[in-house]
């Protein structure tokens, strides 16, 4: 009997660590699959969006024949503007010299944004006597058109990149407290309950558990905030600092330059719809990592 058994142990033995060892590979392949499916479903209706507002644009034209073609620009004539024309390069050249101030000053006041609302958050969040001394002063304060606001800060601030970063900021700061302090809000109150159990502090608790639990809202928060600091950068440059594509814009206007204008506002939609994209992406990526639901998977 031994005989026999022992080729049949040598025989099936080494097979269970090869079946073993191909469902982490399986795993993975799912797990890569799942992200890519769901980085395909964020980004298609993106697509979906700007073929859709290619096709306003031109309804819009058609619709109000009164706004001629020197005012009203086709996507051919921004076409034509960009890159087949004699000053197509020319154009080029300094519509995206104004893009690399703007997007600069709106990466200064996002991220400025954003520290922010997580730092506010955390202490709102932490100790609720902070919220109710302050809370109302931030809704108040975010109820003020920032035009009416633009000219205390550029006294303050000054006209140069300080000013534009506090207008990009204050755009940036305001939704995504409130979603980043929802976020927080959600975080198991069980696994909070045990961290304190173990002798945390409430700050270990945040940093351990409410912390990762609202990776979503600031997600959601930074999707959002990106094309708003595009928008603050824009205005703080129209009305304070004079640089970049939002004085560009104001600039356009009383010289003519039509097509220079639509290119502007063009190129601006798309740096825009791209950055949201770009957060999107990496949100999907972080959280099938480290998100709620990766260890489901």
């Amino acid at each position: 009997m031994t005989d026999e058994l022992g080729p049949v142990d040598n025989v099936t033995a080494p097979t269970a660590p090869a079946v073993e060892s191909t469902r982490p590979q399986r795993g993975a392949a799912v797990g890569t699959f799942t992200v890519l499916t769901r980085i395909g479903r964020f980004l298609f209706p993106l697509g979906t969006a700007l073929l859709l507002m290619l096709v306003i644009w031109y309804v819009f034209l058609k619709a109000f024949p009164q706004v001629g073609p020197r005012v009203g620009k086709t996507p051919s004539d921004i076409w034509k503007y960009l890159f087949d024309s004699a000053g197509a390069h020319t154009a080029r050249q300094a519509i995206f010299d104004d893009l690399q101030i703007t997007l600069r000053d709106a990466a200064i006041g996002f991220g400025v944004g954003m520290l922010a609302a997580l730092v506010v958050a955390a202490l709102f969040v932490s100790f609720s006597v902070v919220e109710q001394t302050f809370m109302p002063v931030a809704m108040l304060l975010r109820s003020v058109p920032l035009v009416a606001l633009t000219p205390i800060i550029v006294l303050v601030f000054g006209r140069g990149l300080a000013g534009v970063t506090v207008l990009a900021a204050i755009v940036v700061f305001f939704p995504a407290l409130v979603m980043i302090m929802a976020g927080l809000r959600n975080a198991p109150r069980q696994a909070m309950d045990l961290v304190a159990a173990y002798g945390g502090s409430r700050w270990t608790g945040l940093r351990m558990v409410a912390v990762p639990a609202a990776l979503p809202s600031v997600f959601a928060a930074a999707r959002i905030s990106v094309p708003g600091a595009l928008i603050g950068a824009l205005l703080g440059e129209w009305l304070g600092s004079g640089t970049g594509l939002g004085a560009s814009l104001i600039r356009a206007i009383p010289t003519f330059q039509y097509s220079k204008l639509w290119a502007s506002i063009v190129i601006v939609t798309i740096v825009s719809v791209l950055l949201y994209a770009i957060v999107g992406v990496i949100e999907n990526l972080v959280l099938a990592r480290f998100g709620p639901e990766a260890g489901r998977r």
